[in-house]
């Protein structure tokens, strides 16, 4: 008995202190690319095409972001990357065709605490530089449509910002319904009571009117695909779900040119694109 007892109390202690660690260290857990030193490549891997800028937030932080301008009247895609993830690849990808030859412009920033960016990241303020990135395009192009892209935790940004501003809609590449949500799923005895940051996209995306595009890999061990599922049952029916082979990674991109072809209808005549011309 005595022995029972006492494992019984070891098992509690090491629960306990694992409780303990998620409290005190879920922040690096849930944004491991702030823990990358050094600035982002510039001039290495700036892709072509673009330009490093930087924006101000409202609380005063300064985000590394990479800005392309569109071709006039045609719209911008901001673009969130993932939590272990940087803009350069989204800059590369939305820089290149079909989004080029169609005359987008784009904006990826660097979420606050990742490389080139001050500051810690936490669910308010990504939101916040989402803001920022907002402010900057229509700083940059008046008046141009903008489509909100996100890939994993940079999905719950844009679905965020969709909630508080105009766009033409959303694309999602392997979003959650929330971080609780996922938690559940690779932790179960961790209490979701315990997350500082829950990204309730679920809640955020059911007022919204665009249409949504999402995206989710078949395979995908970090985003399963019904949580995506979830999401996209939250949105109803003005969203898409398209699920491709993959996982959480090689989706990225796959369904680049049905998108483009889908959210360039939204944008306006005044776009014209001449032949697929570089401009």
């Amino acid at each position: 008995m005595r022995i029972l007892l006492l494992l019984l109390a070891v098992v509690a202690l090491v629960y306990l202190a694992a409780l303990i660690a998620l409290v005190v260290f879920q922040r690096r857990l849930i944004y491991p690319g702030a823990a990358w030193k050094g600035e982002p490549a510039i001039g290495r891997f700036t892709p072509p095409g673009t330009e490093p800028i930087t924006l101000t937030t409202e609380d005063g932080e300064r985000l590394f972001a990479l800005w392309r301008a569109p071709r006039p009247g045609c719209g911008v895609i901001v673009s969130f990357h993932g939590n272990g993830s940087r803009p350069e690849p989204h800059a590369a990808r939305f820089a290149a065709d079909p989004w080029r030859a169609a005359g987008w412009g784009l904006l990826a920033p660097a979420y606050r605490g990742y490389p080139g960016s001050t500051g810690t990241p936490t669910e308010d303020g990504l939101i916040r530089d989402g803001a920022a990135a907002i402010a900057a395009v229509r700083e940059r192009a008046p008046g141009a449509p903008i489509l909100l892209h996100g890939h994993s935790l940079g999905a719950a940004v844009a679905v965020a910002l969709a909630g508080r501003i105009a766009s033409i809609g959303l694309y999602l590449e392997a979003p959650f319904d929330s971080l609780a949500h996922a938690v559940r799923l690779h932790v179960p005895l961790a209490p979701s009571w315990l997350l500082r940051d829950t990204y309730r996209s679920d809640l955020r995306i059911r007022g919204g009117t665009e249409p949504v595009l999402i995206v989710q890999g078949t395979d995908d061990p970090v985003v399963p695909a019904k949580l995506a599922r979830a999401l996209a049952a939250a949105a109803g029916p003005r969203a898409r779900f398209a699920l491709v082979p993959g996982d959480h990674v090689s989706i990225f991109g796959v369904r680049d040119r049905e998108a483009e072809a889908a959210f360039r209808g939204r944008v306006g005549a005044a776009c014209c694109p001449a032949d697929g011309a570089v401009p």
